[in-house]
């Protein structure tokens, strides 16, 4: 399942990236905005989607049947910088086809940001498909990482 959430910086573009979810046969879950509300915070829907995802984190899934999100606002960074707390969150920002790939491929990231100000329609349609088109690569080297990040707690 992806979940889906935006503010009113990224309505628009989370609208088109539910029609292209459609096109493609992909599952999802729009967790607000539900309509465009110029007064709304992003840390209601960062919270909304990182939870889900927290939560029905099963990294022992095939990736392509695991919890994952995609988050919107104005820069990308707000968003990211909530669902990064949640603790099976690794969440990264993208914003092209290669940022894309290269955060899951390496950081195994099942969480993605993008700027509804910077990232054009078509970055965005391409970044989305290469990121739920892009295997983690499974590399010692990555494992570790991603083990050493999922096993860091702050007190």
């Amino acid at each position: 399942m992806i979940y889906l959430g935006a503010d009113h910086g990224g309505f628009e573009l989370k609208e088109k990236i539910k029609k292209w979810l459609d096109e493609w046969g992909e599952a999802y879950e729009d967790l607000g905005a539900h309509e465009l509300n110029p007064g709304d915070d992003y840390t209601v829907y960062a919270h909304n989607v990182a939870a889900k995802v927290d939560r029905e984190s099963d990294r022992s899934q095939p990736w392509p049947e695991q919890a994952k999100g995609i988050l919107l606002c104005r820069s990308g960074g707000g968003m990211l910088i909530v669902a990064n707390r949640y603790h099976q969150i690794r969440g990264d920002y993208v914003f092209n086809e290669a940022s894309a790939a290269h955060g899951r491929d390496d950081n195994d990231c099942n969480v993605i940001s993008l700027a509804g100000d910077w990232v054009s329609d078509d970055q965005a349609k391409l970044a989305v498909r290469a990121w739920l088109d892009t295997p983690f690569s499974g590399e010692e080297r990555h494992i570790r990482r991603v083990n050493d990040i999922n096993n860091f707690r702050n007190s």
